[in-house]
């Protein structure tokens, strides 16, 4: 069975593609954009338009972290003219992917953000990679896109343009509601307890203190002394709430709750969106509902 999976990739990467960011547009078709996870998928959507035609590597609700690529994911990609990636440490496993496919251009999205560290664990120093959790980094991440757009498409520039500047406009609309929802909770309340480190950006942006059991998804999760380590800062702090997210476990969590007598508030939304009839089917909803429910959880609604 291994030896015809094996013989099945080759025979994807074998095949022969055209140029870089040539394989559509040079034809009078749409763009084909391929992206690791389904967050960026829905920002380059709203900067397409009915442009180009964009998918996602990973499904919705994937853990993208340790994502393992399939044979179907290599042809997602094969036709691709662009490939969009977050960066930062985040996709440990794309590096090695987009080497074995010659076709596309690959653009990191992040570039231009100021990243902050991994306080500690094993990726201590190196970028927190959740940058699109600020939604004025996001912004960087929007014209990133556009701007890779543009060049694989010149003729769609202005298209392109116009819409970043129109969805850009959305994400500033949503960082107002969450800092007039925030206003609501008192300031030595704003602690934000969660799972992983993924809210850094979030919380440096709203200014909010944070705490979490395991720095990143890659590392180990729901240790002993993880768990300690979170009981006694809850504790020390008078944290009233924690959270999980939804591409993890939310035991760690509720174990946590359960012996700090603080509430368990729900599940939060970073690494992934939902499918169209979920909770999160779009960024701006994941930004939503993520800051609603860390609002009602430290107010105690």
């Amino acid at each position: 069975m291994k030896k015809i999976v094996a013989v099945f990739f080759v025979s994807l990467l074998m095949l022969s593609p055209l140029l870089p960011g040539q394989a559509h547009a040079a034809n009078g078709d749409k763009l084909l954009v391929a992206t690791t996870f389904t967050v960026i998928a829905d920002l380059a959507r709203n900067v397409a338009g009915d442009a180009a035609d964009v998918v996602s590597i990973t499904r919705p609700g994937a853990e993208i972290h340790n994502y393992k690529p399939t044979p179907r994911d290599l042809l997602k990609v094969r036709d691709a003219d662009i490939v969009l990636w977050n960066g930062l440490g985040l996709e440990l496993w794309f590096e090695k992917f987009i080497a074995r496919v010659k076709n596309a251009t690959d653009v990191v999205v992040s570039d231009g953000v100021e990243p902050l560290p991994i306080r500690d664990g094993p990726y201590a120093t190196k970028p927190n990679p959740h940058a699109w959790m600020s939604t004025d980094d996001v912004s960087i991440y929007v014209r990133n896109i556009e701007s890779a757009l543009t060049k694989a498409d010149p003729d769609n520039a202005e298209l392109y343009n116009r819409n970043a500047e129109e969805y850009i406009g959305q994400i500033k609309a949503v960082a107002t509601g969450i800092e007039n929802r925030l206003s609501i909770v008192p300031e030595e309340k704003r602690w934000l307890a969660t799972t992983e480190g993924a809210f850094s950006y979030l919380a440096r942006q709203f200014g909010l203190k944070e705490i979490y059991l395991w720095p990143m998804n890659a590392d180990g999760q729901g240790t002993p002394e993880q768990v300690k380590s979170m009981v006694d800062a809850v504790r020390e702090n008078d944290i009233p709430v924690v959270f999980s997210e939804s591409t993890v476990s939310d035991k760690p969590a509720k174990q946590v709750a359960r012996d700090t007598g603080a509430v368990y508030g729900g599940v939060l939304y970073v690494d992934s969106l939902s499918e169209e009839d979920g909770a999160v089917p779009t960024y701006l909803d994941l930004l939503r509902v993520t800051t609603e429910t860390v609002v009602k959880g430290l107010a105690g609604e």
